[in-house]
């Protein structure tokens, strides 16, 4: 989110289109008391959150654009800095960092005890063992981007990204900045067309040190990402959204361009994951060093940094 200061995964507001059934919202008059509904729960909000606690980095650009950042008073997991500009970093300086320790498949762990005691009336982001329900035991509601709700099927598009938006200023009542953030993505898109320019490409998730690598299909964002860069994704028809892939698979589709998301770390240790493995140096995108190493929320989920994301896209691969 470099160009553009921007609930693992939230809502989506109709505008000017329907809702996917992952998230809607209700809101009489525009007032309070709003209800979102979030991976197939009600979310309901008698008032405007005051005390968020961040369990996921997602929502970070949103709540930057909308000036209401500063409402959140403990985050977890990790930032990297590369996200952000200097005034989302300085925000993030001043909020405490609970904890960025995560098991050995990425994925935070932090208890509930320690949440609670953060008294928040919002929690941003679900954990594995940190569920809605759990947190709802306790009266504390939590959201979650809604291209990361359990089984979501759907195809996410830029749009969702204005929606939103646009959902994060009804409820924290920021309806004008939401505006503002929409309109200045809409003119940074609108230099892309989409025109396609006869390439293929593939995103994956290597593992570093050896073990799964995951490919990327038509339920992620990688995919528009990709269309919108001018590349066919070599695993477009594939309805998931992410999945295991084997050398032999990604071998038999060869793509142009291969696309590494990472979640930290040494972007080369990333790279040699999949250009080490044997066989490797077959695929073209190895060949003629074709390959970009790209931090995951550059992607995933819907987000303003996606939009950052398609931009190096392009600037790394334009010919």
């Amino acid at each position: 989110m470099k160009k553009i200061a921007t609930l693992s995964a939230v809502l989506l507001l109709a505008a000017g289109c329907e809702a996917p059934e992952n998230s809607s919202m209700s809101a009489p008059g525009d007032e309070f008391p709003l209800t979102v509904r979030n991976c197939g729960a009600d979310v309901i909000f008698e008032k405007a959150p005051e005390r968020l606690v961040m369990l996921k980095s997602a929502a970070v650009p949103y709540l930057h654009d909308l000036g209401v950042l500063g409402k959140v008073t403990a985050r977890a997991g990790q930032y990297p800095k590369a996200y952000y500009d200097t005034a989302t970093l300085a925000e993030l300086d001043r909020i405490p960092l609970l904890t960025d320790k995560t098991d050995t498949s990425g994925h935070l762990q932090i208890s509930k005890e320690v949440v609670i005691s953060q008294t928040p009336d919002l929690v941003l982001g679900e954990v594995d063992n940190l569920s809605r329900d759990s947190l709802s035991a306790v009266g504390i509601p939590l959201l979650e981007e809604p291209a990361m709700c359990p089984g979501t099927t759907s195809a996410p598009t830029f749009d969702d990204i204005y929606r939103q938006l646009d959902t994060y200023g009804k409820i924290f009542e920021r309806p004008a900045e939401a505006t503002a953030a929409v309109t200045a993505l809409k003119e940074r898109m609108a230099k892309f067309k989409g025109e396609p320019t006869g390439r293929t490409a593939a995103v994956l998730y290597p593992t570093v040190g050896g073990g799964v690598t995951y490919a990327y299909g038509a339920a992620s964002m990688a995919d528009p990402q990709l269309r919108a860069a001018g590349f066919e994704n070599v695993f477009g028809d594939n309805k998931e959204r992410v999945f295991e892939v084997t050398l032999e698979e990604l071998l038999g589709r060869n793509p142009d361009v291969l696309i590494l998301l990472h979640g930290d770390g040494d972007p080369a240790q990333v790279e040699q994951a999949v250009t080490r493995l044997p066989g490797a140096g077959k695929l073209k995108a190895v060949r003629d060093k074709a390959v970009m190493t790209q931090l995951f929320n550059f992607t995933e989920p819907p987000s303003p940094l996606s939009v950052d994301g398609l931009e190096k896209i392009v600037e790394r691969f334009r010919q």
